[in-house]
């Protein structure tokens, strides 16, 4: 795919020597742990470690991802200072909670740990000291996605939040308020399928306004779009145009059929694939990006949906 080789293209030309870092070629295995917020039995979660593991393969690594099994920042910390105390020669992280995660993360900087954040954290990765950030930035992809449905016409929003106090996913919220310029609510959920559909169809009917609904990320969109329809079956005039963060086959489907608006992808097997590449490089050579690497925001839309249904057939997706 196209957007894969500007990915890996954009990369390379960042790659710098890090100065007084620069080191004689060592050919030992690199040992690199992976600390995400997620477990890897998601549909999204399962595309990074997909990602880390073909990179792992390619660059002889050994490389180890741990997740907590529910989202956990107490836990995720213990497992980054687990993670520090077996000294890796890398380590990678999201960032959900700076104020949690924020000790741990500078311990291992402190122990000479190479340290890069992903998926989120990008606003606070530099001054906790990470070598830099992958991924998207959490408010301005939220931004285009409120300008998108602005666009469109639309108005009033919803976003459905799974996690309230998961920075990246609160700001995703803020920034598609700022995007869409009219009044948008937080539907706070779990990630319970049966919650959400419950509670976005109860609040949809109480808001007969609303007429765009942002969730932010897949395991939320599958119920919402069940709410969408059991209203759309109980009032046939009443039209709400739905997007989301991440993908799954039924939002993908969704969006090839017209029943969704887009999809926005970060492109997640970037943010597992390339952070194994990148330390395994700087264990061996001394070099690493000097600057933060976007793997996203790309919008999935009806006329591009074929081909990334596709590649999400083959996990790259």
């Amino acid at each position: 795919m196209h957007t894969f080789s500007k990915a890996l293209i954009g990369a390379a030309i960042a790659v710098g020597f890090l100065g007084a870092q620069v080191q004689a070629q060592n050919n030992d295995p690199a040992r690199i742990v992976f600390v995400t917020h997620a477990s890897a039995t998601s549909a999204f979660w399962s595309t990074v470690k997909k990602g880390v593991d073909d990179a792992a393969a390619l660059m002889g690594a050994d490389v180890q991802y741990q997740s907590p099994q529910v989202f956990d920042v107490v836990a995720m910390a213990q497992l980054i200072d687990a993670a520090v105390a077996t000294n890796p020669d890398g380590l990678v992280v999201s960032i959900p909670d700076a104020d949690a995660l924020g000790d741990p993360i500078r311990a291992a900087v402190a122990a000479g740990i190479p340290v890069i954040s992903m998926d989120s954290g990008e606003e606070v990765s530099k001054e906790l000291g990470a070598l830099f950030h992958m991924g998207i930035n959490e408010y301005d992809s939220g931004l285009q996605a409120g300008e998108r449905m602005k666009a469109a016409g639309l108005t009033a929003g919803a976003c459905v939040n799974g996690e309230v106090g998961n920075v990246a996913l609160d700001l995703r919220c803020e920034g598609f308020e700022a995007g869409l310029g009219g009044d948008v609510s937080v539907i706070a959920t779990t990630f319970d399928p049966t919650e959400i559909r419950n509670g976005v169809e109860a609040f949809l009917g109480q808001h007969p306004e609303i007429d765009a609904v942002l969730t932010c990320c897949a395991e939320a969109f599958d119920p919402t779009l069940e709410a969408i329809r059991n209203i759309a079956d109980a009032d046939p005039d009443r039209k709400i145009e739905i997007g989301s963060f991440d993908l799954s086959p039924t939002l993908l489907e969704a969006i090839d059929k017209g029943e969704a608006m887009f999809a926005i992808d970060a492109q997640q097997y970037l943010t597992g694939y390339l952070p194994v590449v990148f330390l395994a490089l700087h264990h061996k050579l001394g070099m690493v990006p000097v600057t933060n690497v976007m793997t996203g925001p790309l919008f999935v839309m009806q006329d591009t949906a074929a081909d990334v249904i596709d590649m999400a057939g083959k996990g790259y997706r």
